[in-house]
């Protein structure tokens, strides 16, 4: 046993799920188990018994007997039930999971020392910087921080800190902790080699934000440059003994806890959308760094749950990343072991959704993650257009060359079935007949309405609409045009709301664009209808409502629930020109700018009805990409508000923008 050091231990147990190896020699229990979560419950092979007591749990690695007290791991497992050693129970599980064999050397073993030496020095850095972000020169990261709606509590529970915008201040920190530096540089801290004289600081002028394997331990740092100017946004630490970013998952350990209680686990696209989601009450995200989804990350979430969600931006860089984890889930299917997918509105991260929607219109997107077939379905047919049988045929042999590469049987045959139906239904017979198209006047007319009512209510079905020859893309379906409401109203619509109702000035200022504004959110219909009737009870005074009175008359009218969920919304967002604290001459340009920028967006919304009209009523690429440029801009008009030199000067918030 000397020979294979834990960490070798660890990775076969990490790749191969226990009940992967207890199921060969029992039957799972299907009312008592639960294989989504990775519970799993059987009669014990030990000893005798007619009612299921035990229990293997692929989280933890481990099975325990209620009834006769066995427990133990994989290897266990096999040494004890199948009676071979235990260097053959490690050389089985090892080929099976494709972990070479380690040669029996001295020196590995010396290795392995080291690297609990190095944990060591990971945890003194990071106390390093956790200390650091307390201080004078960490003000400006704690203000970023506070700005995301970090609280201390989140910083805290994933132990945020601060480099300092220095080249030597944790090396000179860790030396006079006797830290020898070859750790130093081992533990990937420091740029050093042999073109470098003098070895420097890693990470300066960042947020870091350690990373931990399963066990807790910082095994390497990521780190969010403050500057604007650094070639790198992100940077995570190289390579170590301790780190192999494609073998990591973030925050995998405390996600794994809490999603054996919500029976999920949330795949995002990176640590700050993990860190986000958590402060929302999201709890069981994981993310891998700053690479594609790995066939061993893809393991680790599998351990914990049988259906992880796999959450990407709904823009183009977003799907590319979501269909690479498609190839790189199909070959590891097996009954019980999928994953579905969750694509956020077009341009917009985890935390955009919170700031903008709330947390429910998020957990309203992962609730309603799409299965793996129909990711496939949308992957090979959205965009395109069938209008020959040889574009039929060639989507036919795409289709058939992804399912062969499922390697497992079962699932490769269901999957061709399913296929085989979407294409069915999607081709249709009904076109292809002669008699059929005799008829296509009168019955073209039927479909292109109810095709237009389904697309209107936003209801097409992804990757194909109800046309033969063409198929609507995700790009699409992720954007505004197609995204039901969200539970907040649009940020723009209310910061035009609440800066009238926290600056009656301004809306005496623009009272007349103020009272042709429509809005469709339930709740800014009501709070300008009721400001409105503020200013009607003031029309014959010299001076316009002071705030006071228009909070009072917004809270008797029974508003403070939707106005303090307003406020906060832009708030999140940093749109403090529209908050009470603001100078006039900056809420007064603020507004100004949202609305000419609101007019322009109801303008293009206008423009895509039409685009989607005719979209409907003739499904060409033309239409399609015409109906895309209009989606370009809408998105493009959000944000855009101009800039004002002196902006912000009133407000003692100096910027020439908004």
């Amino acid at each position: 046993m000397a020979r294979f050091t834990p960490s070798f231990l660890e990775e076969i147990k990490e790749r191969i799920p226990i009940a992967d190896v207890v199921g060969r020699r029992v039957t799972f229990d299907k009312r008592k188990s639960q294989p989504a979560k990775g519970d799993f419950w059987a009669c014990c092979p030990f000893h005798g018994e007619k009612t299921p007591s035990f229990h293997c749990e692929n989280s933890k690695g481990r099975y325990h007997c209620f009834g006769c007290g066995v427990s133990g791991d994989h290897f266990r497992f096999m040494t004890e039930l199948d009676g071979i050693s235990f260097p053959e129970a490690v050389e089985r599980l090892a080929n099976e999971a494709g972990v070479p064999m380690p040669i029996s050397d001295p020196k590995a073993i010396e290795r392995e020392k080291q690297k609990a030496t190095l944990f060591d020095v990971m945890e003194l850095a990071a106390k390093f910087f956790q200390d650091a972000l307390q201080t004078a020169a960490g003000a400006t990261a704690r203000s970023y921080l506070r700005d995301r709606g970090l609280s201390q509590a989140v910083q805290n529970h994933f132990g945020l800190g601060y480099a300092p915008q220095s080249r030597n201040a944790l090396k000179e920190f860790l030396a006079s902790k006797n830290i020898p530096k070859e750790q130093i540089e081992a533990c990937g801290l420091v740029v050093h080699g042999p073109d470098i004289a003098v070895s420097y600081d890693r990470f300066r002028d960042r947020i870091m934000f350690p990373i931990t394997d399963p066990r807790g331990r910082v095994i390497a740092f990521g780190g969010r440059a403050l500057s604007s100017d650094v070639p790198a946004k992100y940077l995570n630490s190289p390579e170590t003994e301790l780190f192999s970013k494609s073998n990591v998952l973030f925050n995998l350990g405390n996600a794994r806890r809490a999603a054996a209680k919500s029976g999920t686990m949330i795949v995002a696209e990176g640590y700050m959308d993990v860190i986000a989601m958590h402060a929302a009450g999201i709890e069981h995200a994981v993310a891998p760094l700053g690479t594609a989804l790995t066939p061993n990350q893809l393991n680790m979430a599998w351990k914990s749950v049988g259906e992880p969600v796999l959450c990407f931006d709904g823009d183009e860089a977003g799907l590319r990343a979501a269909h690479r984890s498609i190839d790189v889930a199909l070959p590891a299917l097996v009954p019980g072991r999928s994953m579905r997918f969750a694509l956020l509105p077009q341009g917009q991260d985890p935390d955009d959704v919170i700031r903008q929607s709330g947390v429910e219109a998020l957990k309203t997107v992962l609730n309603e993650a799409r299965p793996l077939a129909d990711m496939i379905w949308s992957r090979e047919t959205g965009g395109k257009i069938f209008d020959t049988p040889e574009r039929r045929a060639e989507l036919e042999a795409n289709l058939s060359a992804v399912t062969k590469s499922i390697q497992n049987e079962a699932v490769r045959r269901h999957y061709e079935q399913d296929m085989r139906d979407r294409l069915s239904g999607f081709f249709g017979s009904e076109e292809a007949s002669a008699s059929g198209r005799s008829q296509a006047g009168g019955r073209r007319n039927t479909q292109q309405n109810a095709r237009r009512g389904r697309f209107q209510a936003g209801q097409f079905q992804r990757g194909a609409a109800t046309n033969r020859r063409f198929a609507v893309s995700d790009t699409l379906m992720n954007s505004p045009l197609v995204k039901r409401q969200s539970a907040l109203p649009p940020l723009r619509e209310t910061a035009l709301v609440i800066t009238i109702a926290n600056h009656p000035a301004v809306g005496i200022a623009f009272f007349e664009e103020f009272c042709e504004l429509e809005f469709e959110h339930p709740w800014l219909k009501k709070l300008a209808g009721t400001i409105l009737d503020v200013f009607a009870s003031h029309a014959a005074e010299p001076v316009p409502p002071t705030l006071a009175e228009m909070r009072d008359a917004l809270l008797q009218a029974g508003h403070e629930t939707e106005l303090k969920s307003l406020e906060n919304q832009v708030q999140a967002n940093r749109i403090w020109q529209a908050l009470p604290e603001s100078a006039f001459e900056d809420a007064r340009d603020g507004w100004k700018q949202a609305y000419g920028l609101h007019l322009r967006a109801r303008s293009l919304n206008r423009e895509m009805k039409a685009a989607e009209e005719a979209l409907a009523q003739e499904s060409t690429q033309r239409n399609y990409d015409r109906l895309l440029q209009i989606q370009r801009e809408l998105a493009d008009s959000e944000g855009t508000e101009a800039l004002i030199e002196g902006f912000g000067i009133p407000s003692g918030r100096p910027s020439r923008s908004f």
